[in-house]
Protein backbone atom coordinates (compact mmCIF):
# COMPACT_ATOMS: atom_id res chain seq x y z
CA UNK A 1 0.00 0.00 0.00
CA UNK A 2 2.87 2.36 0.91
CA UNK A 3 4.43 1.87 -2.96
CA UNK A 4 1.29 2.46 -4.44
CA UNK A 5 0.63 5.63 -2.02
CA UNK A 6 3.95 7.10 -2.97
CA UNK A 7 3.41 6.27 -6.29
CA UNK A 8 -0.03 7.62 -6.90
CA UNK A 9 1.39 11.40 -4.48
CA UNK A 10 4.27 11.24 -7.40
CA UNK A 11 2.12 11.54 -9.99
CA UNK A 12 -0.04 14.25 -7.88
CA UNK A 13 2.52 16.45 -7.50
CA UNK A 14 4.77 16.54 -11.01
CA UNK A 15 1.36 16.45 -12.68
CA UNK A 16 0.10 19.72 -11.61
CA UNK A 17 0.20 22.76 -13.30
CA UNK A 18 3.97 24.81 -13.04
CA UNK A 19 2.10 27.60 -11.50
CA UNK A 20 0.91 25.48 -9.07
CA UNK A 21 4.11 23.88 -7.86
CA UNK A 22 6.71 27.06 -7.61
CA UNK A 23 7.45 26.32 -3.99
CA UNK A 24 8.08 22.89 -2.84
CA UNK A 25 8.91 22.27 0.74
CA UNK A 26 10.15 18.77 1.88
CA UNK A 27 10.83 17.16 5.36
CA UNK A 28 12.24 14.43 6.41
CA UNK A 29 9.58 13.79 9.10
CA UNK A 30 7.98 14.99 11.66
CA UNK A 31 11.34 15.55 14.14
CA UNK A 32 11.95 18.05 11.16
CA UNK A 33 8.44 20.02 11.31
CA UNK A 34 9.41 22.23 14.26
CA UNK A 35 12.43 24.35 12.29
CA UNK A 36 9.95 24.37 8.99
CA UNK A 37 6.40 24.95 10.56
CA UNK A 38 6.78 28.79 11.31
CA UNK A 39 8.17 29.65 7.91
CA UNK A 40 5.46 27.55 5.69
CA UNK A 41 2.54 29.08 8.19
CA UNK A 42 3.77 32.23 7.75
CA UNK A 43 4.02 32.01 3.80
CA UNK A 44 0.17 30.74 3.85
CA UNK A 45 -1.09 33.71 5.99
CA UNK A 46 0.45 36.17 4.55
CA UNK A 47 0.88 35.11 0.64
CA UNK A 48 -1.05 33.59 -1.95
CA UNK A 49 1.64 31.37 -3.17
CA UNK A 50 1.05 28.01 -3.46
CA UNK A 51 2.76 25.47 -1.66
CA UNK A 52 3.62 22.19 -1.88
CA UNK A 53 4.79 20.05 1.27
CA UNK A 54 6.10 17.06 0.97
CA UNK A 55 7.37 14.77 3.54
CA UNK A 56 9.25 11.21 4.02
CA UNK A 57 6.64 10.43 7.37
CA UNK A 58 3.35 9.46 7.58
CA UNK A 59 3.33 11.24 11.32
CA UNK A 60 4.41 14.35 10.28
CA UNK A 61 2.04 16.95 10.69
CA UNK A 62 2.67 19.03 8.02
CA UNK A 63 0.87 16.34 6.15
CA UNK A 64 -1.96 16.62 8.11
CA UNK A 65 -2.38 20.66 7.71
CA UNK A 66 -5.34 21.69 5.72
CA UNK A 67 -5.23 25.29 3.98
CA UNK A 68 -7.12 26.37 0.18
CA UNK A 69 -3.06 27.16 -1.02
CA UNK A 70 -1.48 24.12 0.04
CA UNK A 71 -1.04 20.74 -0.98
CA UNK A 72 0.30 17.80 0.63
CA UNK A 73 2.20 14.72 -0.44
CA UNK A 74 3.92 11.80 1.19
CA UNK A 75 6.99 10.03 -0.41
CA UNK A 76 9.86 7.79 0.51
CA UNK A 77 13.13 7.52 1.99
CA UNK A 78 13.95 5.70 -0.95
CA UNK A 79 13.95 5.45 -4.81
CA UNK A 80 11.13 7.20 -5.59
CA UNK A 81 11.86 10.24 -3.47
CA UNK A 82 15.57 10.15 -5.10
CA UNK A 83 13.68 9.89 -8.95
CA UNK A 84 11.59 12.64 -7.61
CA UNK A 85 14.49 14.99 -6.71
CA UNK A 86 16.41 14.81 -9.88
CA UNK A 87 13.36 15.05 -11.61
CA UNK A 88 11.42 17.80 -10.33
CA UNK A 89 10.16 20.83 -11.76
CA UNK A 90 9.89 24.19 -9.04
CA UNK A 91 11.27 27.22 -8.85
CA UNK A 92 12.10 26.81 -4.86
CA UNK A 93 12.57 23.48 -2.79
CA UNK A 94 13.15 24.55 0.86
CA UNK A 95 14.80 21.74 2.86
CA UNK A 96 16.41 21.31 6.20
CA UNK A 97 18.50 18.43 5.01
CA UNK A 98 22.42 18.92 4.51
CA UNK A 99 24.54 16.78 2.28
CA UNK A 100 22.38 17.67 -1.06
CA UNK A 101 23.63 16.48 -4.21
CA UNK A 102 26.54 13.82 -1.92
CA UNK A 103 24.51 10.95 -1.45
CA UNK A 104 21.53 9.68 -2.85
CA UNK A 105 19.09 12.95 -2.74
CA UNK A 106 20.41 14.91 -5.58
CA UNK A 107 19.66 18.59 -7.54
CA UNK A 108 16.77 18.48 -10.04
CA UNK A 109 17.85 18.06 -13.93
CA UNK A 110 15.69 21.30 -14.12
CA UNK A 111 16.63 24.45 -12.50
CA UNK A 112 15.35 24.72 -9.21
CA UNK A 113 16.44 27.47 -6.40
CA UNK A 114 17.69 25.37 -3.04
CA UNK A 115 16.87 27.05 0.51
CA UNK A 116 18.63 25.56 3.23
CA UNK A 117 17.07 25.83 6.13
CA UNK A 118 19.25 25.43 9.78
CA UNK A 119 17.84 22.49 11.98
CA UNK A 120 19.95 23.30 14.67
CA UNK A 121 22.30 26.45 15.93
CA UNK A 122 25.51 24.71 16.20
CA UNK A 123 28.84 25.23 13.40
CA UNK A 124 28.77 24.23 9.73
CA UNK A 125 32.17 23.11 9.57
CA UNK A 126 32.35 20.87 12.46
CA UNK A 127 29.50 19.36 13.05
CA UNK A 128 28.41 18.37 9.61
CA UNK A 129 30.11 16.27 7.01
CA UNK A 130 32.35 18.02 4.44
CA UNK A 131 30.31 19.89 1.84
CA UNK A 132 27.16 19.54 3.63
CA UNK A 133 26.04 22.91 2.29
CA UNK A 134 28.05 23.38 -0.82
CA UNK A 135 25.07 22.68 -3.42
CA UNK A 136 22.56 25.17 -1.67
CA UNK A 137 21.97 28.37 -3.58
CA UNK A 138 20.83 29.82 -0.32
CA UNK A 139 21.75 29.42 3.37
CA UNK A 140 19.20 30.56 5.97
CA UNK A 141 21.47 31.26 8.61
CA UNK A 142 20.22 31.09 12.57
CA UNK A 143 23.33 33.47 13.49
CA UNK A 144 26.38 35.54 12.75
CA UNK A 145 28.90 32.40 12.96
CA UNK A 146 27.00 30.79 10.13
CA UNK A 147 27.48 33.87 8.36
CA UNK A 148 31.21 33.88 9.01
CA UNK A 149 31.87 29.77 8.47
CA UNK A 150 29.73 30.20 5.42
CA UNK A 151 31.98 32.50 3.96
CA UNK A 152 35.22 30.94 5.62
CA UNK A 153 34.04 27.56 4.11
CA UNK A 154 33.77 29.24 0.41
CA UNK A 155 37.29 30.86 0.46
CA UNK A 156 39.31 27.75 1.55
CA UNK A 157 37.31 26.32 -1.04
CA UNK A 158 37.07 27.84 -3.55
CA UNK A 159 33.46 27.94 -3.76
CA UNK A 160 30.62 29.82 -5.33
CA UNK A 161 29.06 32.52 -3.38
CA UNK A 162 26.02 31.36 -1.77
CA UNK A 163 23.43 33.92 -0.82
CA UNK A 164 23.10 34.44 2.86
CA UNK A 165 20.04 35.32 4.65
CA UNK A 166 20.36 36.63 8.39
CA UNK A 167 17.03 34.50 9.13
CA UNK A 168 17.22 33.06 12.52
CA UNK A 169 16.06 29.68 13.82
CA UNK A 170 12.28 28.54 13.84
CA UNK A 171 12.92 25.93 16.83
CA UNK A 172 13.90 28.89 19.64
CA UNK A 173 11.42 30.95 18.28
CA UNK A 174 8.18 28.92 19.16
CA UNK A 175 10.24 28.07 22.54
CA UNK A 176 10.37 31.76 23.30
CA UNK A 177 6.72 32.34 22.31
CA UNK A 178 5.28 29.15 24.31
CA UNK A 179 7.61 29.95 27.20
CA UNK A 180 6.08 33.73 27.31
CA UNK A 181 2.69 32.08 27.30
CA UNK A 182 3.60 29.56 30.36
CA UNK A 183 2.46 30.50 33.24
CA UNK A 184 5.35 29.71 36.23
CA UNK A 185 4.14 26.77 38.80
CA UNK A 186 6.22 26.97 42.21
CA UNK A 187 7.79 23.96 42.40
CA UNK A 188 7.57 22.17 45.86
CA UNK A 189 10.28 22.88 48.09
CA UNK A 190 11.16 18.87 48.56
CA UNK A 191 10.60 18.18 44.89
CA UNK A 192 13.31 16.65 43.36
CA UNK A 193 15.21 18.31 40.86
CA UNK A 194 14.30 16.88 37.27
CA UNK A 195 17.23 16.25 34.83
CA UNK A 196 16.66 15.94 31.16
CA UNK A 197 19.16 14.00 29.40
CA UNK A 198 19.24 14.99 26.25
CA UNK A 199 22.43 14.19 24.11
CA UNK A 200 23.94 14.20 20.63
CA UNK A 201 24.53 10.80 18.91
CA UNK A 202 27.25 9.65 17.38
CA UNK A 203 30.03 6.63 18.29
CA UNK A 204 31.37 8.86 20.82
CA UNK A 205 28.47 10.23 22.19
CA UNK A 206 26.84 9.47 25.89
CA UNK A 207 24.41 6.68 25.13
CA UNK A 208 26.51 5.07 22.47
CA UNK A 209 30.12 5.47 24.59
CA UNK A 210 27.76 3.61 27.39
CA UNK A 211 28.12 6.61 29.41
CA UNK A 212 24.61 7.32 29.49
CA UNK A 213 23.47 4.23 31.54
CA UNK A 214 25.94 5.27 34.39
CA UNK A 215 24.96 8.50 34.00
CA UNK A 216 21.14 7.33 34.44
CA UNK A 217 21.92 5.08 37.00
CA UNK A 218 24.08 7.44 39.10
CA UNK A 219 21.09 10.13 38.70
CA UNK A 220 18.31 8.18 39.93
CA UNK A 221 20.27 6.63 42.72
CA UNK A 222 20.91 10.08 43.97
CA UNK A 223 16.95 10.81 43.90
CA UNK A 224 16.84 13.51 40.66
CA UNK A 225 13.86 12.94 38.20
CA UNK A 226 15.46 11.61 35.09
CA UNK A 227 14.24 12.16 31.28
CA UNK A 228 16.00 10.39 29.02
CA UNK A 229 15.52 12.05 25.64
CA UNK A 230 17.74 10.27 23.01
CA UNK A 231 18.80 11.88 19.10
CA UNK A 232 16.42 10.30 16.78
CA UNK A 233 19.54 8.87 15.07
CA UNK A 234 20.55 7.14 18.15
CA UNK A 235 17.13 5.57 18.84
CA UNK A 236 17.42 3.99 15.20
CA UNK A 237 21.28 3.13 15.17
CA UNK A 238 21.84 2.19 19.31
CA UNK A 239 18.84 0.53 19.76
CA UNK A 240 19.72 -1.67 21.89
CA UNK A 241 21.57 0.78 24.29
CA UNK A 242 18.29 2.78 24.58
CA UNK A 243 16.22 -0.09 25.13
CA UNK A 244 18.73 -1.54 27.94
CA UNK A 245 18.14 1.68 29.93
CA UNK A 246 14.40 1.99 29.72
CA UNK A 247 13.96 -1.33 30.30
CA UNK A 248 16.41 -1.15 33.65
CA UNK A 249 14.33 1.72 34.72
CA UNK A 250 10.93 1.70 33.15
CA UNK A 251 9.06 0.99 36.30
CA UNK A 252 10.87 3.60 38.73
CA UNK A 253 8.45 6.27 39.43
CA UNK A 254 12.00 8.67 38.59
CA UNK A 255 11.93 7.85 35.23
CA UNK A 256 10.80 8.91 32.01
CA UNK A 257 11.54 7.82 28.10
CA UNK A 258 10.46 10.41 25.58
CA UNK A 259 11.34 9.34 22.04
CA UNK A 260 9.82 12.55 19.93
CA UNK A 261 12.46 15.06 20.17
CA UNK A 262 10.07 17.06 18.17
CA UNK A 263 7.99 17.44 21.54
CA UNK A 264 8.52 21.08 23.80
CA UNK A 265 7.03 19.32 27.04
CA UNK A 266 9.96 18.14 28.91
CA UNK A 267 12.08 21.02 27.87
CA UNK A 268 9.51 23.40 29.91
CA UNK A 269 9.02 20.65 32.81
CA UNK A 270 13.05 19.98 33.38
CA UNK A 271 15.35 22.31 35.40
CA UNK A 272 18.66 21.41 34.15
CA UNK A 273 19.88 19.18 30.92
CA UNK A 274 22.61 17.39 30.55
CA UNK A 275 24.06 16.94 26.98
CA UNK A 276 27.45 16.85 25.20
CA UNK A 277 27.98 17.80 21.64
CA UNK A 278 24.06 18.33 21.19
CA UNK A 279 22.59 21.58 19.51
CA UNK A 280 19.53 21.09 21.83
CA UNK A 281 21.74 22.56 24.49
CA UNK A 282 22.05 25.57 23.27
CA UNK A 283 17.95 25.64 22.14
CA UNK A 284 17.35 24.86 26.02
CA UNK A 285 19.93 27.54 27.06
CA UNK A 286 18.68 30.26 24.76
CA UNK A 287 15.15 29.69 24.39
CA UNK A 288 14.44 29.08 28.55
CA UNK A 289 17.06 30.84 30.21
CA UNK A 290 18.14 27.01 31.55
CA UNK A 291 21.45 26.31 32.49
CA UNK A 292 23.09 22.84 30.62
CA UNK A 293 25.79 20.49 31.89
CA UNK A 294 27.89 19.01 29.11
CA UNK A 295 29.29 15.72 29.50
CA UNK A 296 33.15 15.66 28.81
CA UNK A 297 33.06 13.28 25.90
CA UNK A 298 35.21 13.38 22.63
CA UNK A 299 33.67 15.87 20.44
CA UNK A 300 31.27 15.13 17.70
CA UNK A 301 33.48 15.50 14.62
CA UNK A 302 31.82 15.13 11.27
CA UNK A 303 34.24 16.78 8.87
CA UNK A 304 38.05 15.68 10.41
CA UNK A 305 39.01 19.12 7.91
CA UNK A 306 37.09 20.89 9.91
CA UNK A 307 40.34 22.79 11.14
CA UNK A 308 41.10 23.76 7.34
CA UNK A 309 38.56 27.31 9.22
CA UNK A 310 40.34 28.80 11.20
CA UNK A 311 36.92 29.51 13.60
CA UNK A 312 35.96 27.93 16.90
CA UNK A 313 32.99 26.24 16.66
CA UNK A 314 29.99 27.53 18.74
CA UNK A 315 29.27 24.49 20.82
CA UNK A 316 33.03 24.82 22.07
CA UNK A 317 33.23 28.29 23.08
CA UNK A 318 30.04 28.73 24.39
CA UNK A 319 29.71 25.85 26.72
CA UNK A 320 30.59 27.66 29.92
CA UNK A 321 28.27 30.47 29.55
CA UNK A 322 25.22 28.44 29.29
CA UNK A 323 26.53 25.70 31.97
CA UNK A 324 29.65 24.18 32.59
CA UNK A 325 31.41 20.85 31.53
CA UNK A 326 31.70 17.69 33.68
CA UNK A 327 33.38 14.42 34.40
CA UNK A 328 30.84 11.40 33.58
CA UNK A 329 32.94 9.31 35.86
CA UNK A 330 32.63 11.48 39.18
CA UNK A 331 29.34 13.63 38.33
CA UNK A 332 28.82 16.76 40.40
CA UNK A 333 26.33 19.79 39.32
CA UNK A 334 28.53 22.74 39.84
CA UNK A 335 26.88 26.28 41.21
CA UNK A 336 26.63 28.27 37.78
CA UNK A 337 25.30 31.44 37.32
CA UNK A 338 24.71 31.17 33.07
CA UNK A 339 25.17 34.10 30.76
CA UNK A 340 22.30 33.09 28.72
CA UNK A 341 20.81 35.56 26.14
CA UNK A 342 20.48 35.16 22.37
CA UNK A 343 20.77 38.52 21.77
CA UNK A 344 23.71 38.88 19.64
CA UNK A 345 23.97 35.04 18.65
CA UNK A 346 20.85 34.38 16.39
CA UNK A 347 18.87 36.72 13.83
CA UNK A 348 15.71 38.12 14.79
CA UNK A 349 14.24 36.22 17.81
CA UNK A 350 11.18 36.02 17.75
CA UNK A 351 10.63 36.73 13.89
CA UNK A 352 12.53 34.63 12.04
CA UNK A 353 9.40 33.33 10.02
CA UNK A 354 8.37 36.88 8.70
CA UNK A 355 11.96 37.01 7.21
CA UNK A 356 12.61 34.14 5.49
CA UNK A 357 8.65 34.19 3.86
CA UNK A 358 9.31 37.59 2.52
CA UNK A 359 12.84 36.62 1.45
CA UNK A 360 10.89 33.68 -0.50
CA UNK A 361 8.27 35.77 -1.75
CA UNK A 362 10.74 38.36 -3.28
CA UNK A 363 12.62 35.41 -5.00
CA UNK A 364 9.54 34.02 -6.67
CA UNK A 365 8.60 36.82 -7.87
CA UNK A 366 11.61 37.63 -9.81
CA UNK A 367 11.86 33.69 -10.76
Amino acid sequence: MGVIRHLRDLAGLIGLPKDQRRLVFYSEGKNYWPYLEGLLLQILATTDIPVCYLSSDHDDPGLHLKHSHLRTFKTDEGFIRNWLFENIETDVMVMTMPDLQQYQVKRSHHPVHYIYVQHSLVSLHMIYRKGAFDFYDTLFCAGPHHIEEARALETAYKLPKKILVEHGYGRLDSLLLEASQKKTTPTEDDAPQHVLLAPSWGDHATIESGVGERLVDELLTRGYRVTLRPHPQTIRLSKVKVDAIVNKHKSNPLFFYENNVAGQSSLFQSDIMISDWSGAALDYAFGLNKPVYFVDVPRKINNSDYKDIDITPIEVSIREEVGAVIDPNNIQFPEVIPNISCEGRVFNPGQSSTVGAEYIRKLLAHE
